[in-house]
């Protein structure tokens, strides 16, 4: 019997993130009661990304090994109705037996949406982060080309985070218009990400544009390795896990839907 792919979505606000901790309501936590609904022996659940607390997801990926043959529809409308309206499994696929979604891992598109407005909007404001005008578009455009490539991004990560390989790449780093005026998205892909480093790249981008940081802000920290270099960090509610691109040419099992 093989592993069980969810792809599931989540409204982060009223989660402490994805990982199991000790105390808190968790995306893991809540996920593995609902799974383990339909199949008591599950035992451990393989995330491929440990969004933080109040981070959204459309593309999250899990992964188990299960004891029951049930097929993928099954998994998907049995684990939806143990779950809570701010969590569900969108689809499910058949993989080899002990896939791990972070071994097959190719890379991530992170969407953070910026609400250009003076005052706020209730149906809005759970899922991005308002910023009062004025704002130079331009500036941010030039902010955020200028981090694309290969680079150490040692500056653009938080002091807890202790890993010595900082070299990361970023094949995106765009301002998206939406139909909303207010709203602006701006996508962020790449390879691999340190801990904040896309919340911390986007507060540099929308501190330039607001002209609370002179432009190359994020070129002077690329320099340095300084976190001090750039602005403050993003806060979480605006930050969405859009897509986890995974490396499935040689899973040939049965999807739903």
């Amino acid at each position: 019997m093989g592993a069980i792919l969810l792809t599931v979505a989540y409204d982060g606000q009223d989660f402490r993130g994805f990982a199991p901790q000790k105390e808190g309501r968790t995306v893991h936590g809540v996920l593995t009661e609902a799974v383990r609904s339909l199949d008591p022996n599950v035992s451990l659940l393989r995330g491929a990304s440990r969004t933080d607390a109040g981070v959204h997801a459309r593309g999250q990926v899990v992964s188990f090994d299960p004891s029951r043959a049930i097929p993928c529809k099954g998994w998907v409308l049995g684990v939806n109705s143990a779950l809570p309206p701010d969590l569900a499994v969108r689809h499910a696929r058949e993989v080899e037996p002990g896939f791990d979604p972070r071994a097959f891992g190719r890379g991530k598109r992170y969407r953070y949406v910026v609400m250009l407005d003076r005052v706020r909007d209730p149906l809005v404001d759970r899922r991005a982060w308002r910023i009062e005008p004025p704002f130079d578009e331009a500036r941010a455009r030039s902010e955020a080309a200028s981090v694309l490539g290969t680079h150490d991004f040692r500056g653009f990560r938080t002091s807890a985070d202790e890993r010595v390989d900082t070299v990361r790449t970023l094949s995106r780093v765009e301002l998206v218009s939406t139909p909303d005026p207010r709203l602006l998205e701006i996508v962020v892909e790449g390879t691999a990400f340190l801990h904040n480093m896309v919340r911390i790249l986007v507060g540099a981008i929308v501190d330039v544009a607001r002209g609370r940081l002179a432009p190359g802000a994020c070129a002077r920290a690329l320099v340095s390795g300084a976190r001090t270099d750039l602005g403050i960090t993003a806060p979480a509610n605006g930050l969405m896990l859009d897509e986890v691109f995974l490396d499935l040419s040689q899973q040939a099992g049965a999807t739903w839907p």
